[in-house]
């Protein structure tokens, strides 16, 4: 009954785009892409932050991060920690940067706060170069993968069908038709389905994962009903192990 459900479910991602145009013509699909992601920073992120110019002796003095322990979640089976030298945003979105003091680093993109930076930085050297980037950018898939897990994302961007591979991707129970994304933004939390059957996905706001999403693949019900049944067998058997128990209690 288990192989019967599965074999009946649509197990290919994307499958209205499988027509014979895009298999034996080879014509290719074309359109502008329009929802990237430009994330923005939040408290508890971790930012790398280096200052270069022509003084290299003032450089020093502007490239002081703070020693952090960050979990190295790029692949499975990976470090438990790493430290890196960054600037850990507070809860109220600033940081503590050197001679600049304290500075609002939450709710700004990285192309803002190099400017901001650049402008400040004006002021004490000459030409100065920023260069920004995270290093605690993760997200996290669970439920019906091969690997659940939290990964740490070095380019700042992925999407669903990317994560869904970091993750080994889902299972054969994995319902594609309903994976659910979980996001944290403005104080907000944010919940929406995907179906990874149908090409619109693509266009959908949440196709592109920001900072902290949560991927979850919920089950089919033949896993569902897998799952219960192993409960079901499971108390049976302590039942009968506990009635064994008494029998040779009385007689023993």
């Amino acid at each position: 009954m288990v192989m019967t459900s599965c074999m009946q479910r649509n197990l290919t991602y994307l499958s209205d785009l499988e027509d014979d145009a895009f298999l034996y013509n080879r014509h290719v699909y074309t359109e502008q892409v329009s929802n990237t992601i430009d994330p923005k920073f939040q408290p508890d992120d971790l930012v790398s932050i280096t200052v270069s110019s022509l003084n290299y002796e003032s450089n020093s003095l502007f490239n002081r991060g703070e020693i952090t322990p960050v979990r190295n979640t790029t692949t499975p089976g990976g470090a438990d920690a790493i430290y890196q030298e960054g600037y850990l945003v507070d809860k109220e979105g600033y940081i503590d940067f050197p001679v600049l003091g304290r500075i609002k680093v939450g709710g700004l993109s990285k192309a803002e706060l190099k400017g901001n930076l650049t402008a400040e930085l004006k002021k004490y050297l000459k030409d100065p170069i920023v260069n920004i980037r995270y290093l605690n950018y993760k997200i996290t898939v669970i439920g019906e993968v091969n690997r659940p897990s939290t990964f740490t994302i070095p380019s700042e961007n992925i999407n669903v069908l990317e994560a869904l591979g970091l993750a080994g991707d889902m299972t054969a129970y994995g319902k594609r038709e309903n994976v659910l994304i979980i996001r944290y933004e403005d104080g907000l939390r944010k919940i929406t389905r995907l179906n990874l059957n149908n090409s619109e996905v693509l266009d959908s706001p949440f196709f592109f994962l920001k900072q902290n999403d949560v991927v979850y693949v919920e089950p089919d019900k033949a896993r569902a009903e897998q799952a219960s049944t192993k409960r079901s067998n499971i108390s049976i058997g302590l039942s009968v192990a506990s009635l064994i128990a008494l029998v040779l209690t009385r007689f023993l």
